[in-house]
């Protein structure tokens, strides 16, 4: 990404923070971003770290590049016909904003009946916040490869990015990546409580559970031998795991998991509807 980049984040919250903190020095100078907050704390925040800032869109917005729409989705479309005047034909859209397909998006963003298409759907999570994101991209037809390359420089700088081709497939990465750190973070609860409730101190138990999702996260990823073939090297037959997938199996926890995460689909793509 070349340092003339000009990059405009409509909303300054955490998100945008986590992007622009991994842009800034690597992939363009502080002076390159502009953000746009009514929060006034928020914006002086920003300042100390010198991008320039406004309460509100104005002309500015017309000489930045890639307008990153990172605000909640109750409020995008009152944003986005703010931001609209100030839209060029050759301006990249990233939208972060949960809920709001990417089609819908492009009408808002559209004049005329005609729909603005150099639009780029994301769904980032909160571990984008250090470094250690999980992102879903889509793209629609007007997005060059430019634009992509340009993406995904943008959300590979705080994580991994995987495109999708359809509005469908974000909903199953929300209900994947978006909001699986939730389940990681449930998961780890119960075992630090397990934990304590068999004698280990508070602090124990919370070193070691961490430790041991990290390490085992960090094993499964990096090992080139499958999933369930480094799980069976844990399980000895008739020893202590054995015991513990037994009571996770007759619980059918795949079969939970499998549920979960249909209705955080179900719910994204129900947001979808309410918002479009």
């Amino acid at each position: 990404m070349a340092n003339e980049l000009s990059l405009a984040f409509i909303g300054g919250g955490n998100m945008a923070g986590a992007l622009a903190s991994g842009l800034i020095g690597k992939r363009c100078g502080a002076h390159d971003v502009h953000i746009i907050d009514p929060d006034a704390l928020a914006r002086e925040r920003w300042t100390r770290q010198g991008v320039s800032v406004a309460e509100a869109p104005g002309p500015e917005l017309s000489g930045q590049k890639v307008w990153v729409f990172a605000v909640k989705p109750q409020v995008l479309k009152e944003v986005v016909m703010l931001c609209r005047p100030f839209l060029q034909p050759d301006t990249l859209v990233i939208s972060i904003a949960a809920g709001i397909s990417a089609h819908t998006l492009a009408g808002w963003l559209g004049e005329d009946g005609a729909a603005f298409t150099r639009l780029v759907r994301c769904m980032p999570n909160t571990p984008a916040l250090i470094g250690c994101g999980a992102s879903g991209l889509m793209a629609l037809d007007g997005v060059t490869e430019q634009d992509r390359m340009v993406a995904q420089q943008m959300l590979g700088a705080v994580g991994e990015v995987v495109w999708v081709d359809a509005d469908a497939q974000i909903d199953a990465v929300t209900a994947l990546s978006g909001s699986g750190p939730a389940y990681v973070f449930l998961f780890t609860e119960s075992l630090i409580r397990g934990g304590i409730e068999q004698g280990l101190t508070p602090e124990q138990a919370r070193t070691l559970a961490f430790a041991t999702v990290r390490g085992a996260t960090e094993l499964g990823a990096l090992s080139h031998e499958s999933l369930t073939t480094l799980r069976e090297r844990v399980t000895s037959k008739g020893g202590t795991t054995a015991a513990a997938l037994e009571v996770f199996e007759s619980g059918r926890l795949a079969d939970l998991v499998g549920k979960a995460m249909r209705a955080a689909g179900d719910r994204a793509a129900e947001l979808s509807r309410e918002f479009s």
